[in-house]
């Protein structure tokens, strides 16, 4: 039940309040004066105080003042005559939610507490998911113990305390936006914006609007200007991930970036000033992409101040049981019933695959034999195929008598679906199908509740 505190030096304004509010079906209590009202604070937390702007003592002012300097998620709004408007307009600026003027509006009232607490409560539930946000995305949430993985976190926790520029390389599903993500998060621009944009998931000419803003009329179609990410980003970090599949013009617009700090929009002349921290991905070897003549060498120069190689899983061995556990805690959602473990010649394939797809191989493939499985431990046959046939592709005897072509071709959809992300059109692309083909066969396989629609 919301708590609400009354402050009024009239017994006619206190007593009016408190029989309305509580027929709302608030708890409300009352003080007199300002110095009354702050030692009850001391002894209860309250959700909303309505004081009075007049008050002998201590104006409401004041108490404001005191009250945001103390308890600053409490929400305040004050009371006051109509000559005093100026005054509760100057209590909005320090801090105030709204003013109510006397006399009071019994409806005006209700409507007004109402929106103070449901703005009380919106901010705790934004405080509470950054607060999530940044947990799981934090340096202790980023598991590992192989001697190598542990040396690329200790750079991870020294560049982070700087502004200069990061590239990350690895292969493909070895967590680089997580990283990137840590950085952020450990570094001083962690209370700004974090955006991340797949540089190659775009055509040059929506990627250079994209990150770079237009203007109106600067092509067809844009009706209105719009900022771009390294705008919105601005005082914070922009991830530029597959930094690689940029195109050689958007290339010289972001070499202008990194020396300059300040962007253009599209059809615009004018230069906007920024404060942006880069961080840049890839997983191709960008040095072997200059030398062919596929990548500016001033640029990987701009982008590889700090370097960041995060290794392969399958150079990482003795961090997958580490791995496996947290994946099997994360799908049994907090839920103990929920929760699974591997049978022993399980755990012996999974640590013995070569994990081509990485840790989001290892994540879809425990995902996978979690929801397959109806028994508390998962089994070798609730693997996906890729894991059972080992990392040689010979598949043993006892699984191809145990196992129908039915079977073997719904596991090997299921390897290229992980190993694409679950993007329908690559994969059929991969399987040489149609695909609304290959989308009949997920549906007749019943493995749909495995794709992400968006693919």
């Amino acid at each position: 039940m919301d708590k609400i505190l009354i402050v009024d030096d009239e017994g006619s304004v206190r007593r009016t309040l408190s029989i309305l509010l509580k027929r709302k079906g608030y708890s409300v209590e009352a003080a007199s004066d300002g110095p009354e009202a702050l030692k009850m604070m001391d002894n209860t937390c309250y959700d909303l105080v309505i004081t009075d702007l007049n008050m002998p003592v201590m104006g409401g002012i004041e108490l404001l003042k005191r009250i945001k300097k103390s308890a600053p998620n409490i929400e305040v709004m004050i009371l006051t005559a109509y000559g005093s408007i100026q005054s509760a307009v100057e209590a909005i600026k320090i801090g105030a939610y709204d003013y109510l003027t006397k006399p009071i509006e019994p409806k005006e009232i209700a409507i007004r507490v109402e929106n103070a607490l449901e703005r009380k409560k919106l901010r705790s539930e934004v405080k509470y998911l950054k607060k999530v946000v940044e947990d799981r995305f934090s340096l202790k949430n980023i598991i590992g113990k192989n001697p190598q993985f542990l040396r690329m976190l200790e750079v991870v926790e020294k560049v982070a305390e700087t502004d200069s520029t990061v590239l990350i390389c690895g292969e493909s599903g070895t967590g680089k936006e997580l990283v990137a993500r840590a950085v952020h998060g450990a570094s001083p621009r962690r209370e700004k914006t974090f955006i991340t944009i797949n540089s190659g998931a775009l055509p040059e000419s929506m990627l250079d609007g994209e990150l770079f803003g237009y203007v109106k009329g600067a092509f067809t179609g844009a009706a209105s200007a719009k900022k771009g990410l390294f705008e919105e980003a601005d005082q914070g970090t922009i991830f530029l991930d597959e930094v690689s599949a940029t195109s050689p013009m958007t290339q010289v617009r972001l070499l202008r970036v990194l020396q300059e700090q300040e962007i253009r929009r599209l059809g615009s002349n004018e230069m906007i000033k920024i404060n942006v921290r880069v961080i840049a991905a890839t997983n191709m070897n960008l040095l072997k992409l200059v030398k062919e003549g596929r990548f500016r060498e001033d640029l990987y120069y701009r982008l590889n101040v700090v370097s960041i190689f995060i290794p392969p899983l399958r150079d990482r061995k003795d961090d997958i049981p580490l791995l496996a556990g947290y994946f099997l805690k994360q799908n049994a959602r907090g839920i103990p019933e929920k929760l699974k473990s591997l049978s022993t010649p399980a755990r012996d394939i999974i640590y013995k695959y070569d994990w081509p797809g990485n840790i989001r191989e290892l994540k879809n493939s425990i995902e996978s034999a979690t929801a397959i499985t109806s028994s508390r431990v998962i089994d070798v046959k609730d693997l996906p195929f890729a894991l059972r046939r080992g990392k040689k592709g010979k598949v043993s005897a006892i699984i191809e008598k145990r196992w129908s072509l039915k079977e073997m071709e719904k596991d090997y959809i299921t390897i290229l679906l992980n190993e694409n992300d679950w993007n329908c059109s690559r994969t059929a692309r991969d399987l040489g199908l149609a695909r609304n083909t290959l989308l009949r066969k997920i549906e007749q396989y019943d493995i749909t509740r495995f794709i992400n629609k968006s693919g």
